[in-house]
């Protein structure tokens, strides 16, 4: 599944507009994978199916608005400096941060002070590039960063120790049109119970895509081989398409009863689970989209080389 509003009738296409490089060689079937991210995640995920002989369709249920207004204050020098350490859970917050730091114009911290920790998960921990620790301090031996073994919040709040009541802050979305999945409750909750004082602030918008997004996968006649999703909000949007457009997900199971349901890493699979969507494979490796895209491509092959 995935996160953009559909448009009558199925289409494949590449968030980019362009055709990432050729498939695998010597990759016999191909199949075709939908997926529900939304645009800020779409292009490098649509990249990779290709990247493994899939034909990627995306089919957004959510859409992500920065609002780095509502950042502002909390970083406004000197505000930030009553912080310890700010702790990102996804790359639309790092975004929303930098947005926010580039329109004051001027470093968010002094050079001297106690050390500051940013916390990022995975590949989102690729933004935060000399650029940007440039943008938050001019000492950049002033930051350090941190990255968990494991590419969770809870392993971000493993990952930034006791807290001893240090302020910490948390860009995290505000959720539109849907229920707010438990992730990142349960994130401030956690890093509450580890000493830290989180200090919650609605960085961007993750709003539904509306009752249409599902459309062009309850449309299509062609077969659906696999659905990736990245998130639990994602999930949700589908299911709430599904429903005002007269579907249930049990009618898309029975329709293409072969599909793979995958999700990337254990939270969104948990999600999934209590929505009431089966997952039938976790990426074990969930600190880039590569270790579902490579588990699919695994399991596939594997079928083909052992048909029986």
């Amino acid at each position: 599944m995935s996160t953009s509003a559909g448009r009558p009738g199925p289409i494949r296409q590449n968030p980019l507009g362009s055709s990432p490089s050729s498939a695998i060689p010597g990759h016999s079937i191909r199949r075709t994978a939908a997926f529900t991210t939304p645009q800020n995640y779409a292009g490098s995920l649509s990249r990779l199916l290709t990247l493994k002989g899939m034909d990627p369709l995306w089919c957004p249920t959510l859409t992500v608005q920065p609002t780095p207004h509502a950042i502002k204050s909390h970083i406004l020098p000197p505000n930030l400096e009553s912080f310890s350490a700010v702790a990102f859970t996804s790359r639309a917050g790092i975004s929303a941060l930098l947005d926010a730091a580039t329109e004051i114009g001027e470093p968010l911290l002094p050079s001297q002070g106690e050390t500051f920790l940013i916390a990022a998960l995975g590949k989102d921990s690729e933004l935060l590039d000399h650029g940007f620790i440039s943008q938050i301090c001019p000492n950049a031996s002033r930051i350090q960063v941190v990255l968990p073994k494991i590419a969770t919040p809870s392993g971000l709040v493993e990952a930034l120790g006791v807290g001893n009541r240090r302020r910490v802050l948390c860009p995290v979305p505000r959720v539109v049109g849907l229920e707010e999945p438990p992730v990142v409750p349960n994130f401030l909750h956690d890093l509450e119970a580890n000493g830290w004082v989180p200090v919650r602030v609605d960085a961007y918008e993750t709003r539904w895509a509306g009752p249409g997004c599902a459309r062009q996968l309850v449309e299509r006649d062609e077969k659906l081989d696999a659905i990736v999703f990245t998130s639990t909000g994602e999930v949700e949007g589908l299911l709430k398409s599904l429903r005002d457009l007269g579907f249930e997900w049990e009618t898309m199971r029975k329709r293409w009863p072969e599909m793979v349901v995958a999700a990337h890493g254990p939270v969104t699979a948990a999600g999934a689970e209590r929505l009431g969507v089966k997952v039938d494979l976790v990426s074990c490796r969930f600190d880039s989209f590569n270790g579902v895209v490579d588990a699919l491509h695994s399991r596939w092959q594997s079928l083909e080389q052992n048909p029986n």
